[in-house]
């Protein structure tokens, strides 16, 4: 979420300006910690936060606060300035990979299957299919690999990891902010 307030300064060097009466399909709510607006602009849906209503057509500025977030609000800030330019807006911040995706709908599907009590081999061959199974070697077959360690990648989103999906993390990270 975009936090939207006001800008200061000259009129003349605030180019944009926003009256979320003209724009077209915008969801504006009043909660107790200020508005929230939900954007549709460029094909994509910006989620914004104002502490206070701006008077229509006033100039805005974002804030990006630097803390741990700060890259994925940049890159939600350019997306939506380039939504305001008419421009490509490209993919969300935090969208995952096809394959990520799939990954995660694998090892969901696995600790389904491995809670109600099933072998690997079973859950192997639910995911898998019967064709790939082998009929000897199963013990050092390398879908009984990836199918434990889709169980275990299951087991971690069900134990509260999901909520990391929702919080970017990049390689060899140890920011505690």
């Amino acid at each position: 979420m975009l936090t939207i307030r006001m800008a200061s300064g000259s009129a003349d060097s605030l180019r944009y300006r926003l009256d979320f009466a003209e724009l077209a399909g915008c969801e504006l709510r009043q909660a107790s910690d200020g508005w929230h607006a939900i954007v549709p602009l460029g094909g994509a849906k910006h989620r914004l936060w104002l502490s206070e209503l701006s008077p229509d057509r006033s100039s805005v500025a974002m804030d990006l606060p630097l803390d741990r977030n700060f890259d994925v609000r940049l890159r939600a800030a350019h997306r939506f300035w380039l939504a305001l330019e008419q421009r490509r807006v490209g993919w969300p911040p935090l969208a995952q990979s096809s394959g990520t995706r799939d990954r995660h709908i694998l090892g969901l599907r696995a600790v389904d299957g491995w809670l109600e009590g099933n072998s690997y081999r079973t859950i192997a061959e639910g995911l898998f299919g019967k064709s790939r199974m082998p009929d000897r070697g199963w013990k050092t077959h390398d879908l009984r690999s990836r199918t434990i360690r889709l169980v275990q990648m299951g087991l971690r989103l069900v134990r509260g990891g999901y909520r990391d999906l929702l919080r970017h993390k990049s390689k060899g990270s140890d920011d505690t902010s």
